[in-house]
């Protein structure tokens, strides 16, 4: 790799970096191709994205960001799996190291905290983003909803007892 890919590469990480919510540090070595095809796979399904970079470079990209303190992960055959979400990375590490023995997440940053490997577990148990939206959005259409139930109920109970007193007129 000459000079000008080398830079184009940090630049690249170091936008990952900025932009992500969160970043996984693992190492991969004993993975397939297979097994780093279907990470990835597994990664964009859920709105993450896995990275390979040399981890030299990856430490200049980390110069001055908000993560700078996860540059100790970066040791040995290390994979990086960002996302946007703050969740959904987490998630994609740890589900992936459930199935593969030798996937071993050393941890990572969310934001400016650096993550250790207890707390990466701890996010990837956080709710993600789409989830806290569908909990908010029903705590929300939930008073609409009794609100039209209390609303229509008055008219439904007075029909019942309309259709009652027809039904005794006519029987009677």
């Amino acid at each position: 790799m000459d000079r000008a890919q080398k830079e184009k590469v940090v630049e690249e990480l170091g936008q990952i970096f900025e932009s992500s919510g969160v970043v996984v540090v693992a190492h991969y070595a004993g993975l397939t191709v297979a097994d780093m095809q279907n990470l990835r796979a597994k990664a964009r399904e859920n709105g993450a994205a896995v990275r390979v970079a040399k981890n030299r470079l990856a430490k200049i990209a980390l110069e001055g960001k908000p993560c700078e303190s996860m540059s100790e992960y970066l040791t040995g055959m290390t994979v990086l799996t960002y996302s946007e979400d703050p969740v959904a990375a987490a998630k994609v590490a740890e589900d992936f190291a459930k199935e593969n023995s030798t996937y071993e997440i050393l941890g990572g940053a969310m934001g400016e905290n650096a993550l250790d490997r207890a707390g990466v577990e701890a996010v990837s148990k956080m709710p993600s983003r789409e989830e806290l939206i569908a909990s908010i959005v029903g705590c929300i259409g939930a008073p609409a909803a009794n609100i039209a139930g209390a609303i229509g109920a008055p008219a439904s109970n007075i029909a019942s007892i309309l259709s009652t007193i027809e039904e005794k007129a006519e029987a009677a």
